[in-house]
């Protein structure tokens, strides 16, 4: 029973801790790319295009990214207004257009990817690659058993 609600407590902590770490990666995201003229939400959006490596829906982009068409769908208006996008016409659904980055939007993504380089090769100083994979490996399972497929 006291190893269950330590493993209880632990998962709290872990819970809590994602919360604030969050908040914090996206509000030193910000500040990583605001001198590209791009926001972390922005910078989400156009890792999720690059990284599918062809045009994606809006539902595929918050699919990908964990977050809501809605929430996408402005960032994409966004993006498009700023020429870091381009929407083309989807043959498998009229009023779903697929996007695709810019020449400007590609700049833009590898411009803030290389700036992340820089900082995510500061924020893993000191801890070796094993803890960095059992810490990824943890969050996954996690992330796994919080996943709709398998949520009871």
């Amino acid at each position: 029973m006291a190893h269950d609600t330590k493993s209880i407590d632990t998962v709290t902590e872990i819970i809590l801790i994602i919360f604030r770490l969050n908040a914090r990666l996206l509000e030193q995201g910000d500040r990583l790319v605001q001198p590209l003229g791009l926001t972390s939400a922005r910078w989400q959006v156009l890792g999720a295009i690059a990284l599918a490596g062809e045009p994606q829906t809006a539902p595929q982009i918050a699919v990908a990214m964990g977050v809501t068409r809605q929430g996408v769908q402005k960032q994409l208006n966004l993006a498009v207004a700023e020429g870091l996008v381009e929407a083309h016409p989807n043959p498998r659904h009229q009023r779903s257009p697929l996007h695709a980055l810019s020449a400007t939007g590609q700049a833009a993504y590898d411009d803030a990817m290389a700036l992340q380089r820089v900082w995510a090769k500061s924020l893993g100083q000191g801890l070796t690659l094993s803890e960095l994979q059992r810490a990824k490996q943890a969050l996954i399972a996690l992330e796994h058993r919080l996943s709709p497929v398998t949520a009871s």
